[in-house]
């Protein structure tokens, strides 16, 4: 299907369609875990035919078709994110895109990582546990009320700051950085910029320029969720920093392509071994998720037709009506208004765990799907809103809401 490129002649109701399961609850839980379009759904079932019924007696010939269904995710984030295919490899998660840059970064005596305490744990794990074997000092930011903007990661980077680990959005509250500022800050003392783009990639547009290390995982706001994603790499990081494991698929492909290379008698493995110098080279470079890589292209692929800019619009509009009815309710919003603050995330509270959880309870019998997330200290209800939703589902939620806090309080 083909969309056009312009927010007044999409049609959002064809767009909807490609997500069949909004037709029986509304669903505003993609920083969770998102739904699988049909285009995506269908190629990963087309793929899965050809597993167990390959078109190719060869199975070599069916190998090599495999790692070519691969490439095309490639290529889907490349287009999406506007960098060149050598800036890509594709990851199994964020968790191992954080993992890799953890581990392929050349740490020193004396050296010291800066994050912030909004953080999803799993970006703190491969450093806080870095700073265990005396390898790095983790320092944290504290945030206030819920913020920890540019200017602070400025004041708290010395010339000792080795990396600043940072979420473009974060994953409670929905505040998202100015990245540029962050890059600019890090670039005085040559810091590695290490970002998870987990809760923004998919939904805003994520600025590269600057970042060494850009990660996603491709099951929240790219809408496939089968364990793939994918690692941005730096030109400098590309040129100065190497991989902590390798495999043969991360080779420069051997003359004639690896059919040829099977079935030279020659061949021997005591050899020196050529490696891509693009990011393939971090890839585990071994049999891989084929299925979750198909999945993440179709995914990405519908996002680029759509337009990204078109798509972030969207989201803003919506996320403009949700934050106007939410400031009518006796709710305290946790997001930032502007626009320029947030991608897709609006979190709300009714002040203590135990009344957003009962809130929680109400919608989720309602057939409306949120998330109820905290982090030190901040965080409430947490909706998700993507460009698969409409304003019914805004309106519906508002309508639900406003019906059960009858009578009640800010």
């Amino acid at each position: 299907m083909k969309y056009t490129k312009s927010r007044h002649a999409l049609d959002w109701t064809a767009v909807r369609r490609q997500f069949p399961a909004l037709a029986n609850r509304t669903f505003l839980d993609a920083a969770c875990v998102s739904l699988l379009p049909a285009q995506a759904a269908a190629a990963v079932t087309d793929f899965v035919q050809r597993l167990a019924d390959p078109a190719l007696c060869d199975a070599t010939a069916h190998h090599v078709w495999m790692d070519a269904q691969r490439e095309q995710a490639v290529a889907s984030v490349a287009e999406m994110l506007q960098v060149g295919t050598e800036r890509i490899a594709l990851v199994e998660s964020t968790t191992h895109g954080l993992n890799i840059a953890a581990q392929a970064i050349n740490w020193s005596e004396g050296d010291e990582v800066l994050l912030c305490n909004l953080e999803f744990l799993q970006v703190a794990i491969p450093f806080v546990q870095l700073a265990r074997q005396a390898r790095v000092k983790v320092n944290f930011i504290h945030h206030r009320n819920g913020i920890v903007d540019a200017g602070m990661f400025k004041s708290a980077i010395t010339p000792r700051t080795r990396a600043v680990i940072v979420s473009s959005t974060q994953w409670t509250n929905g505040y998202r950085i100015d990245l540029p500022a962050v890059v600019d800050a890090a670039s005085g003392v040559g810091a590695w910029v290490i970002v998870d783009a987990i809760q923004q990639a998919g939904a805003i547009p994520v600025e590269t320029d600057g970042v060494d290390f850009l990660i996603a995982g491709g099951h929240k706001w790219l809408n496939s969720p089968l364990g793939t994603g994918f690692l941005c790499l730096s030109a400098r990081a590309l040129s100065g920093l190497e991989p902590r494991s390798w495999g043969y698929l991360a080779l420069n492909p051997p003359a004639g392509g690896w059919g040829n290379y099977f079935t030279t008698p020659a061949i021997t493995p005591d050899r020196s071994y050529e490696f891509a110098r693009t990011a393939k080279r971090f890839e585990i470079g071994g049999t891989c998720n084929y299925p979750g890589a198909v999945a993440l292209a179709s995914s990405v692929s519908l996002l680029n037709q759509l337009g990204p800019e078109i798509a972030a619009e969207r989201i803003w509009t919506l996320g403009d009506r949700l934050i106007d009815g939410l400031q009518r309710l006796p709710v305290r919003l946790e997001t930032p208004i502007e626009r320029r603050h947030r991608a897709g995330i609006i979190s709300f509270t009714l002040g203590d765990r135990e009344q957003d959880g009962a809130v929680l309870g109400h919608l989720l019998a309602q057939r409306i799907s949120v998330a109820q997330r905290y982090t030190s200290g901040t965080g409430g209800i947490r909706v998700s809103v993507h460009y698969f939703n409409n304003e019914e589902d805004i309106d519906h939620l508002l309508a639900t809401l406003a019906e059960l806090l009858k009578g009640t309080h800010p």
